[in-house]
């Protein structure tokens, strides 16, 4: 009896044909090219996850990607010149690399007087070039099969690698930012590496757009090494039209003494699905994350997490925020596991949610995955609406009903801003998001 092959959605179909067409003239090497070809082979074998896949038990792309527009081509200057006026986080002093529909942008982007010791390449001139570097692209890939990562891998076209040595001083932030500014639906499949050297200190700011109406599908990957005692905070923003899908994958690894600090606010999107895995691979690391996701109208986002300790004396910290407005839906997975010889380690996760709307709905799934005996570890998990009685009391102050809610859910929300050092920054954060709370209506 024959086996039966599985039935290939639309999308499915388009993107392996649209691999044939395009690899030849995509960039890299040999090296690349294998890494591709084992990506497409990857996902031709189990396409795009359905709810059977755990990992996306609440996120059926098979469902939700629906097709699969073409690559975006170069930008043209009309593009150019709408990303020029874009300033998403304004106050913010940050050295600014432009990615435009997928592309480098050089006379967008700020890479005059680079600090000694930093240097900032196009991934697409770092791939023509044979860059060494380029072949660690690839090279923190989780070993379950993720279909956003396979993809992004097999059509990836430009990005930028950034290498800080050993004690160099960075001046100010450095802001990346993935742009989508074309008339018509496309897709851009971007990859940014990011390697600190020992002692290194490093603002990195991510951040997405696009425009409403216009169904493009962004797909991006960031890879972080971070040597012993290196200390990045990252500072996540995600924009994106109120049409698009967006799929972003960040995997990173960590070494003795490394402080790791991620902070991200979502209000962009149709679709959104982040993947994040970080792998604490030396002793006294410490990772902490916060999330706040802000959506109405029928948004989907989600935040999936894995922190992996593989090693003794780490701690984590793991805080995550929805706000959920209308017929909205925020998924939050966050998985630690804890290795046996991983004693000492100090983990806690928090997920929240609050539901301003009747049939809003929150997936939260937190999980502890423990082989060692000589660990804190916990987790905790919330839903609920706003608290009548605090908005009674603020009413019965002459706070209108509106302005009374938007300060619980800015209160509620809050707390995944505080971690952020740099002030500017922290305060353009809470700009937006007392911007989504203005505009509920």
């Amino acid at each position: 009896m024959n086996a039966q092959l599985p039935v290939r959605t639309n999308a499915e179909q388009a993107l392996a044909a649209a691999f044939e067409s395009a690899h030849t003239r995509l960039p890299g090497g040999k090296q690349l090219a294998k890494l591709r070809r084992q990506a497409i082979d990857a996902f031709r074998k189990s396409g795009l996850p359905t709810r059977r896949v755990e990992d996306w038990k609440y996120t059926d792309l098979s469902v939700l990607m629906r097709d699969a527009p073409p690559l975006a081509g170069p930008p043209d200057k009309a593009a150019i010149a709408r990303a020029k006026a874009l300033n998403p986080l304004p106050g913010v002093m940050a050295r600014r690399i432009v990615l435009l529909n997928g592309a480098f942008v050089p006379e967008l982007s700020d890479l005059a007087k680079l600090e000694t010791g930093l240097r900032i390449v196009p991934l697409a001139r770092a791939l023509a070039d044979g860059d060494k570097l380029t072949e660690r692209i690839g090279a923190l890939a989780p070993a379950d099969y993720d279909a956003a990562l396979a993809l992004n891998t097999a059509f990836l076209t430009d990005g930028v690698l950034i290498e800080i040595a050993k004690g160099t001083r960075i001046e100010r932030p450095i802001h990346v930012q993935h742009v989508f500014s074309a008339d018509a639906p496309a897709a851009v499949f971007t990859r940014a590496l990011l390697l600190l050297g020992e002692g290194v200190h490093l603002t990195y700011i991510e951040s997405h757009f696009g425009p409403d109406r216009i169904a493009y599908q962004a797909n991006s990957a960031l890879e972080l090494h971070l040597d012993a005692r290196a200390s990045l905070d990252l500072v996540r923003l995600q924009a994106e039209g109120d049409a698009a899908l967006h799929l972003s994958t960040l995997l990173a690894k960590a070494s003795e003494g490394v402080k790791l600090r991620t902070c991200a606010l979502t209000t962009g999107a149709a679709v959104s699905r982040h993947t994040m895995s970080v792998h604490c691979a030396g002793r006294d690391e410490e990772t902490r994350i916060a999330a706040a996701t802000l959506l109405r109208g029928r948004q989907h986002a989600d935040t999936t997490l894995l922190i992996d300790h593989s090693v003794p004396a780490c701690a984590s910290r793991a805080l995550f925020k929805s706000v959920l407005d209308q017929e909205s839906r925020g998924v939050v997975q966050g998985r630690v596991v804890v290795h046996p010889e991983a004693q000492k380690t100090d983990a806690k996760m928090m997920l929240g949610a609050l539901l301003l709307g009747e049939a809003a709905e929150a997936d939260h799934k937190p999980e502890l995955e423990i082989y060692a005996d000589d660990v804190q570890c916990g987790h905790g998990a919330t839903a609920g609406a706003l608290d009548e009685s605090l908005l009674f009391y603020l009413r019965a102050r002459g706070i209108p009903r509106k302005e009374a809610e938007a300060l619980l859910i800015e209160s509620f929300v809050g707390e995944t801003f505080d971690a952020i050092e740099h002030e500017a920054l922290r305060e353009a954060l809470r700009a937006r998001a007392n911007a989504w709370l203005a505009a509920r209506g």
